[in-house]
């Protein structure tokens, strides 16, 4: 077991499986057959993301070093959030972006279930934490990897 400490972005708790992602997540293909097409699971469809690809997304943790892609990315995040489509939380090891951070804000305002979005957790963190590890989010930015 092992904690890190990250900036909570939307503040929140939650424990779920990881998922990670080593390589930028485009959100908008990523998500794109979730919205579109009705994929309750939400399935990567980001087939340049090799880590992610076809994986269901939601309700895992979400581990990933920054999102990339298209100007949409946070209304995509908003929308997934919308539809229950959504990981459980995005564990950033960088800096989150601005596009993702609104979406991920108005997901928290305009929504009932606000998904907890913590970023700065950095590099170890995203070497250490494998595909199904257990993750929990504590309110003040700590996540706990086991």
């Amino acid at each position: 077991m092992k904690q890190f400490k990250g900036r909570p972005v939307v503040p929140g708790t939650c424990s779920a499986p990881a998922l990670v992602s080593h390589g930028g997540f485009n959100t908008l293909a990523s998500f794109q057959n979730a919205l579109q097409f009705g994929d309750k699971q939400a399935k990567c469809g980001d087939q340049n993301n090799k880590d992610l690809y076809q994986k269901p997304m939601v309700g895992t943790a979400l581990c990933l070093p920054q999102t990339i892609g298209s100007t949409t990315g946070g209304m995509v995040l908003y929308c997934a959030k919308v539809m229950e489509r959504t990981p459980a939380c995005l564990l950033f090891s960088e800096h989150i972006d601005s596009l993702a951070c609104a979406g991920a804000v108005l997901g928290a305002v305009w929504t009932e279930s606000p998904m907890p979005v913590i970023d700065c957790l950095g590099d170890e963190f995203l070497g250490y934490v494998k595909d199904g590890m257990k993750i929990t989010v504590a309110e003040d930015g700590t996540v706990t990897v086991e």
